[in-house]
């Protein structure tokens, strides 16, 4: 058989793609970087927001930010707080200043937030952080604001057992857990990151309970990070602020 040149030359980048592709698949990948706060609920107001005083969705961070700075305080750290509806309603359990505004979501469904447990998260009359799974959740007088999503992505101090290593399945995502201070950790990835390692990021900062918000979508105001998105078009924001000196 005659060998051309050109044959010669077809095997040969051939060949070199086949040593690309396993050098790229030989590789560690890199790991994941994220931005995140850790709110003290003593010396910090955490909120959950939706519409401003006259009834108008907020929306964006940008938005949040000049609707706190009309309060008298300093937006320090924000993010999305939960999935909505096409109508930008909260999806699930939302309560505001101590009302309910959206009754807790039982029902089964497809999607992210119906990957049980979901969960909500919620703070306390007595300025407390807790995450539960909703099938766990109690309405009381005693809950200040809570959101609900989905799904759980630690429970009890173990990963979503849903959750596989190794998943592909890899978006930019945002979540809350809690602490063992009782400190708050609100955490963005800032590169598409799995489900389980996601979770796992929260498990290895010590959180018993964390809570996927979303994905995709996720965007965090985090000045004091150098990280500050302004953007987005959400229902449910989550706040952190401090009263301007």
């Amino acid at each position: 058989m005659r060998i051309t040149k050109q044959k010669v030359l077809f095997l040969l980048t051939g060949f070199a793609a086949l040593v690309a592709a396993w050098f790229a698949l030989a590789q560690p990948e890199a790991p994941v970087a994220y931005v995140s706060y850790r709110v003290d609920l003593r010396r910090e107001q955490l909120r959950l927001y939706w519409k401003d005083a006259q009834n108008q969705r907020i929306g964006s961070l940008l938005r949040l930010e000049k609707v706190t700075a009309a309060q008298g305080d300093t937006l320090v750290f924000a993010m999305n707080a939960g999935m909505f509806t096409a109508s930008h309603a909260p999806q699930g359990l939302f309560i505001q200043a101590d009302k309910t505004i959206v009754l807790a979501d039982t029902s089964a469904g497809d999607g992210n937030f119906y990957l049980k447990p979901n969960g909500i998260f919620y703070l306390t009359t007595a300025n407390e952080a807790r995450i539960c799974p909703t099938t766990d959740f109690r309405a009381s007088s005693q809950v200040r604001y809570a959101t609900q999503s989905g799904p759980m992505l630690v429970i009890d101090g173990n990963i979503h057992p849903a959750f596989r290593p190794g998943s592909s399945n890899k978006y930019v995502r945002n979540g809350v857990g809690i602490l063992p201070d009782k400190r708050v950790l609100l955490a963005m990835s800032k590169t598409p990151v799995s489900l389980y390692d996601f979770a796992d990021y929260f498990r290895r900062a010590g959180c018993r309970n964390a809570l996927y918000l979303d994905g995709y979508v996720s965007r965090t105001y985090a000045p004091a990070a150098g990280w500050v998105q302004t953007d987005g078009d959400f229902g449910v924001i989550i706040g952190v602020t401090t009263p301007k000196q």
